[in-house]
């Protein structure tokens, strides 16, 4: 069983002045498709607020966040997720931009990271709901061997 935490980075999510959906999407999609463990987590767009949840939740396998990748003065979830990562993991963020411009180009404008710290995975997801689910549907299919290769095991 995976143990994963969802923290989606908004202010008005954060402040109540909307429903966060996107979370509570990532970790329907999640459940459905693997057996896990999943909690979720509302934090505002600010860089030490983003790693004190990611640094809170860094004994978990992985960490999605959801939100903070475009290109607005306040998002700066891949800045927070990149401070506090050990090793890069491009090929994950390349994926998820390529496959999710095939749905709409401005994919092309979403930040996204991901990286490891320690033996937990961080992959920043977009905050739109559409976006959000797309991706961890795409991520279903690679996170147990992705765990398997973060301990070591056959790859």
């Amino acid at each position: 069983m995976l143990a994963i935490a969802v923290i989606t980075v908004s202010d008005r999510a954060y402040k109540k002045e909307y429903e966060d959906l996107s979370g509570p999407a990532i970790k329907d999609v999640l459940q459905a498709c693997l057996e896990a463990d999943i909690s979720i987590t509302v934090v505002p767009d600010e860089k030490e607020a983003v790693k004190k949840a990611i640094l809170g939740h860094a004994d978990k396998d992985f960490i999605l966040t959801t939100g903070g990748t475009g290109l607005s003065p306040r998002d700066i979830t891949p800045e927070a997720t990149r401070e506090i990562c050990d090793r890069e993991i491009p090929g994950i963020g390349e994926w998820l931009r390529r496959e999710s411009c095939r749905e709409t180009l401005n994919a092309v404008l979403s930040r996204g990271y991901c990286g490891l710290r320690g033996t937990t995975i961080i992959v920043n997801l977009p905050g739109s709901l559409k976006a959000a689910s797309f991706c961890a549907r795409l991520l279903v299919p690679i996170m147990e061997h992705a765990m398997e290769m973060v301990r070591g095991g056959k790859h």
